[in-house]
C-alpha cells in the first residue's frame, strides 16, 4: 500500500507539470500520459521516463529499507512478505507499454519511451540529444537495480516486442556491462552540452555538467558493488563525480496538497487528520538514540515523550508487546523486543501485530527526508500542513554515499569516513529550515556534531575485524535513511552490520538474496519460469548461501 501511494504521489506531481504546459497543442479531454509514443511530445515522453524512474526508486528504496531495518518490515516470514507481485510495477515501468484503465494506448516503460525519443530525433530537425542522454542514464541505472533485486534482467531482447514478444533474461553480469555501455553513450551526448529544448529536468534543471558527474558516479556505484577497484580508482582520479552536496542526485517534492498532490509520499501517510500511519524502525531509532546522533531530531518526530514498556507503564491497548516476555532469540542477543525509550514509539523487524489506536502516539517521519516536523521536544500531534508541508526529497545518490564508498574501497579509511558523516549531517541539518514553526535552538550545535563525529571516527580507528565493519556499516545505514537500495546491496555483499535486530520469528525463512521474478511477466512470458524461493544470489554476491548468510538473519 505504501509503495502504491508513493507511485501515485509522483504521478500527480508530473501530471501537474503536464497540465501546466502551455506550448503543447492537444485535445485537453485526453491526458498527455494517455498518448501513444508516436503521438506524444518529446518533452512529455521525457517526463514519462522521469515518472517511471522516480516511481521505481521509491519502490526499491522501500524494499531495501525494510530488509535492512532502516524501515520497519511487517510480517514474520520473508517468502510470504514478498510474493511474485512485489516488483510487478518496477518491471512494467521499466519495460512495458500497454493500455490504461480506460483502454487508451499508453507508453509507460522507460525502454519504450527512450526508443520513441530516438525515433523523434531521427525524424526531426530538432536535436533531442539531451532527452536521449537523460533517458539512457536513467535506463542504465534501472538495469543495474533490476539485476540487484532479481539477479537477471532483459537486455539483448528488450525493447523489440515485434521480434521478441517473449524476451529471454540475460545474466546479471551481462546486464551490468550493458548498463555501463549505455552510460558511455549518454556521456558522449552530454559532453556536447545539448540544449534541453524546453524539457523539464526534475533532477538537474538541464545542466549537462551535473549529469556527467552522475554518470561517473553511477560507474562508481557499479564498481563498488562488483569490487572493481581499478575501475573505481580511475573514476576517482578523474575527479568528475558527485563530490558535493550541491550535486546530490535526488527527486524533489513540493508542498501542494491538491490538484496535484506534490508532497513526499511518507508525509502524505503520516501527516493526516487521523494521525500517523507509518511505523518507524526500532533498530534505527535505538541506535541513533544511544549514539546521541545529531540527525535523530530531523529523521523522527515524537508525538509523546515516553514509550510503554520502556519508560512508561506497559499498555496492552496501545502497545500490546509492552506486556510480552521477549522470545529467547531476542534475550540471547540483548536486542530490544518492543519499546525504545524517550517516546521513540516504533516497531521491531517482523512485528505483525494488529494496528492499535496509537496514531497520535507513534513516532512520525521527520523533516528529513520527508518534509515533516523537526523534533524540538514539543510533543504535539501531527496533522495536515505541519512542519515542512511535505517538501522533502527521495534521496538516490548523495555525496555522503560516495565518501562511504571511497572509505570502503580503502579498508574503511577513517578520514573519508569522517567526510561522509560531515556531509550527511550538513545536508540533514539544512532541512530544519523547512519547519518554520520549529524551535531550532534545540538543534545540535557545531560542538555536539563534532563530538559525535569524533566519537565515531575514534571508535572506527580503535576497532578491528568485524567490529570495525559493524561501526562502518551502522553509520552507513543511518546515512542511507530514505534510500535502502544501497543498504540492501552492502548487506548482501558484506554481511555487515551483524548487530541488526533479528526477525520477531525465530525462523523467518532465508533472507531474500533476490526477489521473485515479476508475476505479471511470468504469466505472459513462456520463456520465463518463476523461482522457487528467494535464495538465488546476484553474480556479485559471492558469500555463503542462505540461511547461513547474512549472520544477523
Amino acid at each position: 500500500m505504501k509503495t502504491t501511494i508513493k507511485f501515485f504521489t509522483i504521478l500527480s506531481i508530473l501530471l501537474g507539470v503536464f497540465n501546466s504546459c502551455e506550448t503543447v497543442d492537444m485535445d485537453l479531454r485526453v491526458s498527455p500520459n494517455d498518448l501513444a509514443s508516436d503521438q506524444a511530445d518529446p518533452n512529455l515522453l521525457l517526463n514519462s521516463i522521469q515518472l517511471a524512474y522516480a516511481s521505481n526508486m521509491t519502490s526499491v528504496n522501500d524494499l531495501g529499507s525494510e530488509l535492512t531495518r532502516i524501515d520497519y518490515m511487517f510480517g514474520r516470514d520473508y517468502f510470504n512478505n514478498y510474493p511474485g507481485s512485489t516488483l510487478d510495477g518496477v518491471w512494467e515501468r521499466t519495460y512495458s507499454s500497454g493500455t490504461n484503465l480506460i483502454g487508451r494506448p499508453i507508453s509507460v516503460g522507460i525502454y519504450t519511451n527512450v526508443e520513441a525519443l530516438k525515433e523523434f530525433d531521427e525524424q526531426s530537425e530538432v536535436d533531442y540529444s539531451f532527452h536521449i542522454a537523460m533517458g539512457k542514464t536513467l535506463k542504465a541505472h534501472m538495469l543495474m537495480i533490476l539485476v540487484d533485486y532479481l539477479g537477471k534482467a532483459v537486455l539483448s531482447e528488450a525493447g523489440n516486442p515485434n521480434e521478441f514478444p517473449a524476451p529471454q533474461l540475460d545474466e546479471g553480469r551481462a546486464v551490468y556491462d550493458g548498463a555501463l555501455a549505455l552510460l558511455d553513450e549518454a556521456e558522449s551526448l552530454f559532453s556536447e552540452s545539448p540544449s534541453p529544448q524546453g524539457a523539464t529536468d526534475f533532477f538537474y534543471q538541464g545542466d549537462s555538467g551535473k549529469w556527467l558527474k552522475l554518470i561517473n558516479t553511477l560507474r562508481l556505484r557499479a564498481y563498488v558493488t562488483t569490487g572493481n577497484s581499478q575501475g573505481f580508482d580511475a573514476v576517482i582520479n578523474g575527479g568528475n563525480y558527485i563530490d558535493d552536496i550541491a550535486d546530490d542526485f535526488q527527486f524533489n517534492f513540493g508542498s501542494r496538497e491538491l490538484q496535484p498532490d506534490t508532497r513526499h509520499q511518507d508525509y502524505v501517510l503520516d501527516y493526516t487528520p487521523s494521525g500517523s500511519d507509518l511505523y518507524r524502525s526500532n533498530w534505527l531509532m535505538e541506535l541513533m538514540l544511544n549514539n546521541d546522533d545529531p540527525r535523530i531530531r530531523y529523521y523522527f518526530y515524537r508525538q509523546v515523550s515516553a514509550t510503554p514498556g520502556a519508560d512508561a507503564d506497559p499498555n496492552e491497548e496501545t502497545l500490546a508487546c509492552s506486556l510480552a516476555v521477549p522470545p529467547q532469540h531476542f534475550l540471547d542477543g540483548g536486542f530490544t523486543y518492543c519499546a525504545v525509550p524517550n517516546g521513540y514509539w516504533g516497531r521491531s523487524h517482523g512485528n505483525n501485530e494488529g494496528t492499535p489506536p496509537d496514531n497520535f502516539r507513534r513516532t512520525a517521519v521527520g523533516v528529513y527526508p520527508a518534509g515533516g516536523k523537526f523534533d524540538d521536544n514539543s510533543f504535539g500531534t501531527v496533522g495536515l500542513g505541519e512542519g515542512g508541508a511535505g517538501a522533502g526529497i527521495e534521496p538516490i545518490i548523495l555525496s555522503s554515499y560516495v565518501y562511504f564508498w571511497r572509505s570502503e574501497m580503502q579498508d574503511a579509511d577513517p578520514d573519508l569516513f569522517r567526510t561522509a558523516l560531515e556531509k550527511s549531517i550538513e545536508k540533514v541539518q539544512s532541512f530544519g529550515e523547512l519547519d518554520g514553526d520549529a524551535d531550532l535552538s534545540i538543534a545540535p550545535n557545531s560542538d555536539e556534531v563534532e563530538d559525535f563525529i569524533n566519537d565515531q571516527v575514534s571508535a572506527l580507528q580503535a576497532a578491528s575485524g568485524d567490529e570495525k565493519w559493524n561501526i562502518f556499516a551502522r553509520q552507513y545505514f543511518v546515512t542511507l535513511y530514505g534510500d535502502g537500495t544501497h543498504a540492501y546491496n552492502f548487506y548482501r555483499r558484506t554481511g555487515f552490520p551483524t548487530t541488526l535486530t533479528p526477525n520477531w520469528s525465530v525462523d523467518p525463512g532465508p533472507f531474500p538474496r533476490t526477489f521473485l521474478y515479476p508475476q505479471t511477466e511470468v504469466v505472459t512470458n513462456p520463456n520465463l519460469d518463476q523461482k522457487s524461493g528467494l535464495t538465488e544470489q546476484v553474480f556479485w554476491d559471492t558469500n555463503p548461501s542462505s540461511p547461513a548468510f547474512p549472520p544477523a538473519n
